[in-house]
């Protein structure tokens, strides 16, 4: 088997353990690229990129270019002489940096394309309800994730899994993934596919980039879809909503977990729990308007749904940390006179 020499392309964590499976191969990791270092958190102070730090451990080059069309920089790209660019989780590549080794450049892709072309498969698969996804590695071209095809692997998606258990998950069997691929098209054992080739259940689902905006929950929907909303942006975006205060203060509250719909008494239930202001409790859920709080003591938040209730688990108030709901019930034990817009 030749050793291949190649050039790395990453940023965030997810890249990492696929960095460090090629580096520890046989074939040699000649250059890392990612991007420039940015300043994040409340102090804005200048942080690095996860792959760099991992490509500085493990003693390779690293090239951070602010533009990948930038002629000094592709002249150091092409002065490694790489039989191969692999990228994992990193921006758009122009067709002058993809085109330019001899094997071409693959992608490591977390879901099993067609299916969830984008920016974010595993948090939409999540969100839509999926109860498969997987990876894929194939060669890039022109149309952003439409190039042929080289591995896939499936993943089972759990009905408690949250995008982030789904993440660490993908990411380790991604990196595994993308070694046999390198060492596939090492041997020219590897007969690329072109995507219309693959067959799919369903119409092709894709994944744009999220938006705070998509994290607004709609309380009107049904409690399973609102679940999946919540699970599939946890911990990161995170799934909102705004609260008002009975002095009329609006404050935003994440969601970062929920009980299931189906594992806490059935709607009907519940509802002969919540009286209507000024009455005794309601016998049904005809009065009842989505987004409705009912408190519990010091145990339960529930949020009235379209078609029932759903049971908040954690939660964290604007200005205040993530926190169980028993936690934030005990700051906040007058929630019930708060509503939801």
């Amino acid at each position: 088997m030749k050793p291949l020499r190649i050039v790395f392309m990453g940023t965030p964590d997810f890249a990492v353990p696929s960095l460090q499976e090629l580096a520890t191969s046989h074939h040699q990791v000649v250059a890392v690229v990612t991007a420039p270092d940015r300043p994040a958190g409340r102090g804005q102070i200048l942080q690095e990129p996860a792959v760099k730090k991992s490509a500085r451990v493990l003693g390779i080059d690293i090239l951070q270019p602010e533009k990948l069309r930038d002629p000094g920089f592709l002249t150091q790209l092409s002065a490694f002489h790489a039989d191969l660019f692999v990228v994992v989780a990193f921006r758009m590549l122009p067709e002058e940096v993809w085109s330019m080794p001899g094997l071409g450049t693959v992608n490591l892709h977390a879901s099993l394309l067609p299916q969830y072309r984008g920016a974010a498969p595993i948090h939409r698969a999540i969100i839509n309800g999926e109860i498969q996804t997987g990876v894929t590695t194939f060669l890039i071209e022109k149309e952003i994730d439409t190039g042929k095809i080289l591995m896939q692997q499936k993943v089972p998606i759990g009905p408690q899994d949250t995008a982030g258990h789904l993440h660490d998950q993908l990411m380790t069997i991604g990196a595994g993934l993308l070694l046999r691929t390198v060492e596939a098209l090492s041997l020219g054992t590897l007969t690329p596919l072109h995507q219309q080739a693959v067959p799919t259940e369903g119409p092709l689902r894709t994944a744009p980039k999220l938006f705070r905006q998509d994290g607004c929950i709609p309380w009107s929907l049904p409690s399973r879809t609102i679940f999946n909303l919540i699970r599939g942006l946890s911990p990161y975006p995170a799934a909102w909503t705004t609260l008002v205060s009975p002095s009329g203060n609006q404050l935003t509250l994440k969601i970062y977990a929920a009980e299931a719909p189906d594992t806490y008494p059935a709607a009907s239930t519940l509802c002969a729990q919540v009286p209507t202001p000024g009455q005794q409790p309601s016998v049904n859920c005809a009065n009842v308007l989505p987004g409705t709080i009912h408190a519990d003591g010091k145990k339960y938040l529930r949020v009235a749904t379209g078609d029932g209730w759903l049971s908040l688990t954690e939660v964290q108030m604007e200005g205040k940390k993530r926190m169980s709901v028993s936690e934030f019930l005990r700051g906040l034990p007058n929630i019930s006179a708060y509503r939801i817009i």
